[in-house]
């Protein structure tokens, strides 16, 4: 990597940990860490766009993904000031998502900050040590740690033959 864009990375990466410190994902207070390989801020669209290797923490849920696009509001503070408070996050490419024993992975992903719950879609798949479920959707409960598992029915366009479309699990018993 060149020392340009080593610098360019690490001032958009502290711009945004900055930008977002204290700005909890709900519930959450701790800062949020975000390495990629590029960013844009658009500021009228209220969001932040990172791509190539996108690699986020706070606390002990880890996000990796191609592309991630930051929704985030302008919430008033009630003394004529605002502050940014993300709103939801939204992955797109070789989503994994980790949290303690769980990972979960998927093509896409929503977090929505509010409700602190994940959604996994586009070959949607979740372990718990050596289980693992899969199925067209899954919504992990952060507040919760609890895990909702979704099939659903064969596309007509693809004839049907793209797997049952039921939820799949693997148990390994010990």
């Amino acid at each position: 990597m060149s020392t340009k864009l080593i610098r360019t990375l690490f001032f958009y990466t502290f711009f945004f940990i900055f930008f977002l410190e204290g700005q909890a994902l709900a519930a959450n207070e701790a800062p949020i860490h975000i390495a990629a390989d590029h960013m844009t801020s658009v500021e009228k669209d209220n969001t932040v766009v990172f791509t190539g290797d996108v690699d986020a923490k706070q606390d002990d849920v880890r996000i990796r993904t191609d592309e991630m696009t930051v929704h985030y509001t302008k919430a008033d503070t009630g003394n004529n000031s605002s502050k940014q408070e993300v709103d939801k996050l939204i992955c797109i490419g070789n989503v994994e998502v980790t949290r303690g024993e769980w990972l979960g992975t998927g093509r896409e992903m929503t977090y929505f900050a509010k409700k602190r719950q994940v959604i996994l879609t586009g070959n949607a798949k979740a372990w718990q040590d050596q289980n693992m479920v899969s199925g067209t959707k899954i919504i992990y409960y952060l507040d919760e740690g609890r895990s909702e598992v979704i099939g659903g029915r064969p596309s007509v366009t693809t004839g049907g033959n793209q797997g049952s479309g039921r939820v799949n699990m693997t148990i390994i018993q010990k």
